[in-house]
């Protein structure tokens, strides 16, 4: 299949913002007077909705909830977002597939601004057609919502979907595109697989490789 408009997640698919995010949800909880989970189990919260993750994980209220938002977008903004590095061989990727005449896009669903800021900051902005993400207020939150603002945008003549999450699968199943998993992210093969992933990319040449195919 030929693709010819590809929309990136960015967390654990353009960088690897792990350390960022663990950071700020470890400080929001800590404000509230709360346990903070292990390393390994704060991973979790990398990729999806920030709201949902703190719902589901924590069994927080709505009030919690937009507490512990607040709380970690206190610390993201002053340092987590640059506790960050781009994986490597991506800037490369995206070069190559630019100049093969792809149209490329992020679909995040981490706050548009930030994204904007993150990409900037990384030199990749410059790479893409779209920057789309969520909204402060919660109205645009979720993958599928990001990515039908985004398909408005840009369309969806030879679209995929790359990310590295269950919710990039789902989310681009719900907007009736393929999704490739990437492996190299935060995201095993067991969950996206049973995700309804249409591929599996186990490192950045491997999705090159299917992107140029």
């Amino acid at each position: 299949m030929r693709y010819e408009t590809i929309y990136f997640d960015l967390d654990g698919t353009l960088t690897d913002s792990g350390p960022g995010i663990t950071n700020s949800v470890a400080y929001a909880l800590t404000r509230m007077g709360r346990p903070v989970p292990s390393r390994p189990s704060l991973n979790r919260y990398i990729g999806p909705p920030l709201w949902d993750s703190f719902r589901r994980y924590e069994a927080m209220t709505e009030g919690e909830t937009q507490q512990a938002v607040a709380l970690f977008r206190e610390y993201y903004e002053q340092r987590g977002k640059f506790e960050n590095a781009v994986y490597s061989g991506i800037p490369a990727l995206l070069q190559g597939l630019r100049e093969g005449g792809k149209r490329l896009v992020v679909a995040t669903s981490k706050p548009e601004h930030m994204a904007v800021e993150i990409l900037e900051h990384f030199e990749l902005a410059g790479f893409f057609s779209c920057i789309a993400g969520s909204t402060l207020d919660e109205s645009r939150c979720t993958k599928a919502s990001v990515l039908a603002y985004a398909l408005a945008q840009q369309g969806r003549q030879g679209a995929v979907m790359v990310g590295d999450r269950e919710h990039d699968v789902l989310g681009a199943r719900e907007n009736g595109l393929p999704c490739i998993g990437v492996l190299f992210g935060y995201g095993s093969r067991q969950e996206l697989e049973a995700a309804g992933a249409d591929r599996i990319a186990t490192t950045v040449q491997d999705l090159r490789y299917i992107l140029e195919e």
